[in-house]
């Protein structure tokens, strides 16, 4: 007879788009798989409802944050209700986070959403864990949240691929900015490295100058990113790899945006184009979940990561009789007199 497997105190729940990432967590990490419901009022509005049991849970949300605008309301919403309902604390995994690239004012008047977006998720969660966020001004995420945040990098499992599925490679990186990150990951692979010049001109306006690399043509070249938001530095760069005689290059990023059309302009001027599963898309072939599961069994025993709040108050009679009746039978008070 097969044993019946223990209920966890630790429950995964998935936004939408997310399931398939949060349930190989949930088996990672043997915890309970949860789910939503949500919907759409006529108006717009959104509608969730939690379906599971999170009365003293742990409860994590997973989410990938790669198009914020299109379901933040409802991650709060989610973070929010769970907590009410009884969890314990509500921890928040985005393998891909958003809003790290407004982190100044760049012009008069303009909102330094970086800092915004860390204020509403500190507010609504007790801990972070995310995957190669987009630092450049900021040295870690304590600068912008309040919360205990994990930050994770995925850049050795680009490595581990590469060493296993390039032959001979050249590993090159998209700017100046780059060289450590480049460098750490072709020592992994035991590979040589270059770097591209790049000037940005605005968000799709980019200009990319190439070192002189007439002395790698018989390596594969391997372009390497932590993001590939509009592309155009990956489309540029492969363009110009091939005018100095070199093979179609490979691509290997950590979160796979491509936003538009690009991946389909990268794509023929390509061997193979790779990414991690921090975004769902066509390209993904390295998997994050087992990465996640390592850091969350490692912190485990100390409780000190999670900032547990104080539970909600519990309902009392005359409040719980007022929720249950309006608006059926109480009037609203601007219907009264």
């Amino acid at each position: 007879m097969q044993a019946t497997r223990r209920s966890s105190r630790h429950l995964i729940l998935p936004l939408p788009g997310n399931e398939a990432f949060a349930h190989r967590l949930a088996n990672e990490c043997d915890w309970d798989f949860g789910s939503l419901e949500t919907r759409n009022f006529p108006d717009g509005e959104s509608y969730l409802r939690i379906l599971s049991d999170v009365v003293d849970k742990a409860v994590t949300l997973v989410c990938t944050l790669a198009r914020p605008d299109e379901g933040f309301l409802r991650l709060i919403f989610a973070a929010d209700a769970a907590r009410s309902l009884g969890a314990s604390e509500v921890t928040l995994i985005a393998p891909y986070l958003a809003y790290m690239r407004q982190d100044r004012r760049f012009r008069a008047g303009e909102a330094v959403t970086s800092l915004t977006f860390a204020r509403l998720i500190s507010k609504s969660f007790d801990r972070l864990i995310t995957v190669d966020p987009h630092l450049h001004r900021y040295p870690a995420l304590s600068a912008l949240y309040s919360i205990p945040t994990a930050t994770l990098h995925a850049a050795p499992l680009l490595a581990d691929w590469i060493a296993a599925e390039v032959a001979a490679p050249l590993l090159i990186g998209p700017d100046e900015e780059s060289e450590q990150w480049v460098s750490a990951i072709a020592t992994r692979v035991g590979a040589p490295h270059a770097v591209l010049q790049k000037v940005r001109h605005g968000d799709r306006d980019v200009e990319i100058e190439l070192p002189d690399l007439s002395m790698w043509r018989d390596r594969q070249p391997v372009l390497v990113d932590d993001i590939a938001a509009s592309g155009h530095t990956l489309i540029e760069a492969a363009r110009k790899l091939r005018m100095q005689g070199l093979a179609a290059p490979d691509v290997a990023v950590v979160h796979g945006i491509f936003a538009g059309d690009s991946y389909e302009q990268l794509v023929p001027l390509c061997r193979r184009i790779v990414s991690t599963d921090s975004v769902t898309h066509p390209s993904n072939r390295v998997g994050l979940t087992p990465l996640i599961a390592t850091h969350i069994a490692v912190a485990a025993s100390n409780d000190d990561l999670a900032r547990h709040r104080r539970p909600p108050e519990p309902v009392d009679d005359v409040e719980r009789a007022g929720i249950d009746s309006f608006p059926a039978s109480d009037p609203p008070p601007w219907g009264r007199g």
